[in-house]
C-alpha cells in the first residue's frame, strides 16, 4: 500500500467565473414574468372561467417546467465546445 505525497498532486488552476451570463438572467426573468402571469390568471374572478382552469396551469407549468431550467442551463455553443477541449487532449496532437 504505497502512500500518495499531497504535495505530488497537481492541481488543475481553473479561472473562476460566474456561471450565469446576461442571457441567462433574461431566461430566468422571462421565467418569472410567466410565473407571475399564471399566478395573475388563476386569481381571476370566475373561478370555474377558462383562465383559472385552463390558461394559468399552462403558464405555471411553462414557466416552472420549462423556463427555469432552461434558464439554469443554458450555455453558449461557444462555451460548451470549448469546455470540452481539455489541455491534454491539445498536448497528444
Amino acid at each position: 500500500m504505497a502512500r500518495t505525497d499531497p504535495k505530488s498532486i497537481k492541481r488543475k488552476s481553473q479561472t473562476e467565473h460566474l456561471p450565469f451570463t446576461k442571457t441567462n438572467y433574461q431566461i430566468l426573468l422571462v421565467g418569472l414574468l410567466v410565473i407571475a402571469l399564471g399566478y395573475y390568471a388563476l386569481a381571476q374572478e370566475p373561478w370555474d372561467g377558462t383562465m383559472p382552469l385552463v390558461v394559468a396551469p399552462i403558464l405555471l407549468v411553462l414557466g416552472y417546467c420549462v423556463i427555469i431550467p432552461v434558464g439554469i442551463l443554458y450555455r453558449k455553443r461557444q462555451e460548451v465546445e470549448s469546455a470540452e477541449i481539455s489541455p491534454q487532449s491539445t498536448r497528444a496532437q
